[in-house]
């Protein structure tokens, strides 16, 4: 646990004279503000002289006595993202119980300015470091392995670290297998058949098509877990995704919009349209509606509702993962999966404060699971 001494106007004392004004020895200051014990008549005394003074101590010698910066570096990929924002959260609030105090540093999606920010972080005084990952590459094994300070990777599995980690494969199982059977119903409610059957879902003699936006293989967790789960829950219903009904994007709603636009415009039977994350899906709702060639009435425009107006008169059904709070106020909903990203948040900065204060030697991995969520109805899993 770290003290908390930030507050207040800043006065060049020494812990010598904070102890003559409050009438006790300079041990039991210094015991004070390093949270040790300090009998409670002391510790009033104490603490109404540091008010009163707006006494602050040195960072310098703080870090000199007690070997604790009480600093700790977070690395994100991005810092205009829901996801992200609920994790930091998560750090946050813990970080702020316990005294410390968090560093930012954001990255742009760019590897190598991670692995530059991991080493400043490291040679700076913090007291450890926390990595929101996207991408391990050698140069991240490299330094995860021969870091000098504690190190958590938050949600990516790293066997090189400590890891807090989501379920991806078996979100994107779930997700594939509601496809699968919202694909079945729509084909169960029509009254007549296909008249032959389509490149995509042939076995099962589908009419429509299931598409999907990935994201780069790089990215274990999303792009690889994700996608492979989504894969594994088609084919229980026999139903296999077709590489010319697939596309990849980067993580942003821009992105998006162009890999759906292009796969609407070569594959004119997709009914349902899956993508890796709720920002590509926003820029996939959007493709919809330039690929229509449709005007959205004024009515729907003032009221909020644009979004819903796209998805409920396009004929296609849109899917997500993330459960976007943003996108479900605009849409009323798609189906999403949620993951607990303040929870990761949270985890992941315990986890390192356990490592910083206890020296707690034996790896974790943990990985946390997900909720369905179907448009405005969840359900738990």
């Amino acid at each position: 646990m770290c003290r908390d001494d930030s507050e207040g106007r800043e006065m060049h004392m020494t812990i010598k004279e904070i102890a003559q004004l409050a009438g006790v020895s300079s041990a039991a200051v210094s015991r004070y503000l390093n949270g040790g014990y300090v009998s409670e008549e002391k510790k009033e005394q104490i603490k109404k002289v540091i008010d009163e003074t707006g006494y602050q101590p040195s960072a310098q010698a703080r870090i000199l006595r007690t070997k604790k910066a009480c600093l700790v570096g977070v690395v994100v990929p991005k810092i205009n993202s829901e996801s992200i924002s609920r994790v930091t959260a998560g750090i946050e609030q813990v970080l702020s119980a316990r005294g410390y105090q968090m560093l930012l540093a954001s990255t742009d999606n760019d590897p190598e300015k991670e692995v530059t920010y991991l080493k400043l972080f490291e040679n700076y005084p913090v007291d450890g470091i926390i990595l929101i990952g996207t991408v391990i590459t050698a140069e991240h094994r490299k330094f995860l392995k021969n870091s000098k300070v504690p190190v958590v990777v938050v949600g990516q599995y790293t066997k090189y670290a400590n890891c807090i980690y989501h379920d991806d494969y078996g979100a994107g199982k779930a997700m594939g297998k509601a496809v699968a059977e919202s694909l079945i119903n729509s084909e169960t409610e029509k009254e007549d058949g296909c008249a032959k059957n389509r490149a995509c879902g042939k076995e099962a003699g589908f009419c429509g098509k299931v598409a999907y936006i990935g994201v780069t293989k790089e990215d274990k967790a999303v792009g690889v877990a994700r996608e492979d789960g989504f894969r594994a829950g088609l084919r229980s219903a026999g139903i296999e995704l077709e590489e010319n009904c697939t596309r990849k994007a980067e993580f942003t709603m821009e992105s998006g919009y162009s890999a759906a636009l292009d796969l609407l415009e070569k594959n004119r039977d997709i009914s349902i349209l899956s993508c890796a994350t709720d920002t590509i899906a926003a820029g996939a709702i959007e493709a919809l509606l330039t690929y229509s060639r449709k005007q959205v009435p004024e009515g729907a425009k003032n009221s909020g509702g644009r979004m819903q107006y796209i998805l409920d008169n396009s004929g296609i059904r849109v899917t997500g993962f993330g459960d976007n709070q943003f996108l479900k106020a605009v849409t009323g909903g798609i189906p999403t999966v949620h993951f607990g990203y303040k929870t990761s948040g949270i985890r992941g900065a315990e986890l390192l404060l356990d490592v910083i204060e206890r020296g707690e030697k034996i790896p974790v991995e943990i990985k946390l699971g997900f909720r369905m969520v179907n448009g405005q109805e969840e359900e738990e899993n």
